[in-house]
């Protein structure tokens, strides 16, 4: 069956993730993924470690390049110290514009960049657990001081499976030459689209270092549609309706407008934009692309759909925690039905 990891929500307060956390715990879900957007990510997965037993608890797409790979190092081994071994680390590289503008970084190609990354992250937890000589040296990083009275202790569980979120060729292959997990992207999660385009590209990267295709799992990560009635599923889709509109009018997320034959679509949204013609976005969305990227059904009938779209494309599923929870026990259904448990 599938893994199931629930998606806190980028809105949820920080004083709020404990409870948000414990409820995911509580649903039956796997683990528990922590956006880095308007908190911290290492803050929202220490709150969600710190109100949990069992749940695993991962970065969903920290924002890297900014941070360098010694710090992002050093809170990912305090966080897999701190959970006794329940912490992932979620990596991305999020879009040019972001990178430079939000956050006065330089920008590079993200794929070269990101392997040396989790390269250096590699070399240092292995000087940290196994006291080998620090001595990584790359195009873009390199680091060979680590002075013994300021090295982290070596610790229970010193292996953090490391997760890639990735929408192209390149992100996607490096994935699967050295990933434990790619997420996807809500723009690129249609079926089709990972199955005849990630997919493959996921192999690419494995057949580099002789891994095998399992060895890297895919998390299909589409906005869904549901709730209790179909006035409920109808208003969450109008919701995702505008969400993905704004999120098409970015180039970067066009791969999947490409696979459909809707380019024309995304330059439209991306021309609208540049004209600061915001409310002008949403109709671009039509009824037949919200059928395709969308699933949408009641709580009831949710875990029957995603099985239908994604048997034999993904491994497992990030969901959203419901809103309201007095939905967490229909939820807790679905997750049950998917995890085959």
């Amino acid at each position: 069956m599938f893994r199931v990891w629930a998606s806190l929500g980028v809105e949820t307060p920080l004083s709020d993730i404990g409870e948000h956390a414990r409820r995911a715990e509580e649903m039956g879900f796997e683990g528990v993924v922590a956006p880095d957007v308007m908190s911290d990510g290492f803050l929202v997965a220490q709150a969600a470690i710190l109100a949990t037993t069992r749940i695993r608890v991962g970065t969903s797409a920290l924002v890297c390049f900014p941070r360098s790979p010694m710090t992002t190092g050093v809170a990912a081994w305090n966080l897999q110290a701190l959970s006794e071994g329940r912490f992932h680390l979620g990596l991305g590289p999020l879009v040019r514009g972001n990178i430079i503008g939000k956050y006065s970084t330089p920008w590079t190609p993200p794929a070269p960049r990101m392997r040396e990354y989790v390269g250096s992250l590699h070399a240092l937890f292995d000087c940290w657990q196994n006291g080998t000589r620090l001595d990584y040296r790359g195009e873009h990083y390199q680091f060979t001081r680590m002075q013994d009275f300021v090295k982290p202790p070596p610790i229970e569980h010193p292996d953090i499976p490391i997760h890639l979120a990735g929408i192209g060729p390149n992100m996607t292959a490096l994935a699967g030459e050295l990933g434990d997990a790619l997420m996807t992207h809500p723009t690129n999660a249609a079926p089709d689209f990972v199955r005849d385009i990630t997919r493959p590209r996921l192999a690419v990267g494995g057949e580099r270092t002789g891994r095998k295709p399992e060895e890297t799992s895919l998390f299909a990560n589409p906005l869904i549609a549901t709730g209790r009635d179909e006035q409920a599923v109808a208003a969450r889709r109008e919701e995702h309706r505008e969400l993905m509109a704004i999120l098409y009018s970015t180039p970067s997320y066009w791969p999947s407008l490409d696979y459909y034959g809707w380019r024309d679509r995304g330059e439209r949204l991306h021309g609208l934009v540049r004209e600061n013609r915001w409310s002008d976005l949403t109709p671009l969305m039509t009824d037949e692309m919200l059928d395709i990227t969308i699933p949408s059904a009641t709580w009831d009938g949710l875990g029957a759909l995603l099985t239908q779209w994604y048997a034999g494309v993904a491994d497992g599923f990030l969901l959203a925690i419901p809103e309201d929870p007095v939905d967490d026990e229909a939820l807790s259904e679905v997750v049950a039905e998917l995890r085959g448990i």
